[in-house]
């Protein structure tokens, strides 16, 4: 083979791959309408079941072997639902509501980040909260599945006078 013919297939060949590599690192999509809307409601329903101790909701949501970090702490399957049920018998409320959420779908799995705004009542009264979450899901049998959860809770600012610029 020739130099030319040589430089002209190397060429063909790197340019092959390089827009093989384009393509296929554009597999992380943004999610279609259907499929955004399936992942939040996802994520609804994982706190409506939690707001009721609805173990069965919370059952019909997530996979075997979802867990959560949340609290500072790692939580395996009905654990959480454990901490919330026990949280409402002492009296204490929770408002979560999934806010600016941000859904990437590649395939059968997705992940959601989102701010949770809302509010946590109890004796002294209702005060608003915010937490910085995700989840990563795989579609089941059609339906979206809750895999792995996050949860860092955002702190309340302190009152202006008292904010150091340090």
């Amino acid at each position: 083979m020739s130099l030319k013919v040589r430089i002209i297939l190397a060429a063909t060949l790197l340019s092959l791959m390089f827009f093989v590599a384009v393509y296929s690192s554009s597999g992380q999509q943004r999610a279609s309408n259907a499929d955004q809307a399936q992942v939040v409601d996802a994520v609804k329903a994982i706190f409506s079941a939690a707001a009721n101790d609805d173990l069965a909701k919370f059952h019909a949501v997530i996979v075997p072997g979802f867990y959560i970090y949340d609290a500072g702490a790692r939580f395996d399957g009905d654990a959480i639902m454990t901490l919330i049920k026990a949280e409402h018998a002492k009296g204490r409320r929770y408002e979560w509501n999934v806010t600016e959420p941000d859904v990437h779908v590649i395939g059968d799995t997705a992940w959601i980040a989102y701010v949770n705004k809302g509010a946590v009542t109890d004796e002294s009264g209702t005060r608003a909260q915010s937490w910085l979450e995700s989840a990563f899901l795989e579609r089941r049998g059609g339906a979206w599945k809750i895999v792995f959860m996050h949860s860092t809770r955002v702190p309340v600012a302190p009152p202006a006078s008292t904010v150091s610029m340090r």
